[in-house]
């Protein structure tokens, strides 16, 4: 009896990690082409500046901020500043600490799977974990690990292929940073077309470009995202978000 309890036991939980995957994996599919062509991209980049495929692979998986990567390279080539090096790696991915903010409540699951998903928090999978409706039946944290871990999968498999095969593939690099800009216009317009009222689209967007007027370059990220974070809040039971 306790054998029998123990084998439904198990299967149940097989079903629901199951169900889990296939329901996330297809929100990931856009991430999938940015994430591979960019990450082949760095490690390439990283093949050309003189490092083994160990460097991107392990950079990626350990750092895992595309951003922070990339000035890595001229880090690790450069003079050792880690005092200067710390501020511009916070001062790259300070909006981390917004999306963290805003994710506390989706987060709050129990097990160990929400450590990895606060570990593994990129812009990409913030946008999935906090916009899309979960399907009725399948398990939350189990969906919202899924697509932290193939959206992580995606960069490392990009940047292992790209230190690998980097000194055979003839590669221009110019104008590759519109790949993420695309990325985020598929993924918000996406949202866009799923959401039942578009408030906080509209608040996003109209906060952006006032904040982009006024502060100019990359200086309206984290404005903009303290007045969106503001915004939300204030406004939460409004739109049901």
């Amino acid at each position: 009896m306790g054998m029998h309890f123990y084998f439904w036991s198990y299967m149940q939980k097989q079903n629901k990690i199951k169900s889990a995957f296939f329901a996330a994996f297809p929100h990931t599919i856009p991430i999938l082409a940015g994430f591979l062509f960019l990450g082949i991209a760095y490690g390439i980049y990283m093949n050309r500046s003189g490092f083994n495929f160990l460097y991107p692979m392990f950079m990626s998986f350990i750092i895992f901020a595309g951003s922070v990567e990339f000035a890595t390279v001229s880090w690790l080539l450069g003079s050792f500043d880690p005092i200067n090096i710390f501020f511009l790696t916070l001062m790259i991915n300070a909006r981390h600490l917004f999306y963290g903010l805003s994710m506390l409540e989706k987060y709050n699951i129990p097990g160990l799977k929400k450590y990895y998903l606060i570990y593994g928090m990129c812009d990409e999978s913030f946008s999935i974990n906090a916009t899309v409706t979960i399907p009725e039946g399948v398990d939350k944290g189990w969906f919202m690990f899924f697509v932290t871990l193939l959206n992580q999968f995606y960069w490392v498999a990009g940047a292992t292929l790209g230190g690998i095969f980097g000194s055979f593939i003839p590669f221009d690099s110019k104008g590759i940073e519109f790949v993420m800009t695309a990325l985020f216009v598929v993924i918000f317009l996406e949202n866009w077309m799923n959401e039942k009222n578009h408030i906080a689209s509209i608040i996003g967007l109209s906060v952006s470009f006032i904040c982009l007027t006024v502060f100019k370059g990359t200086n309206f990220i984290i404005p903009s995202m303290l007045i969106i974070l503001a915004a939300l809040t204030l406004l939460r039971g409004r739109f049901g978000q």
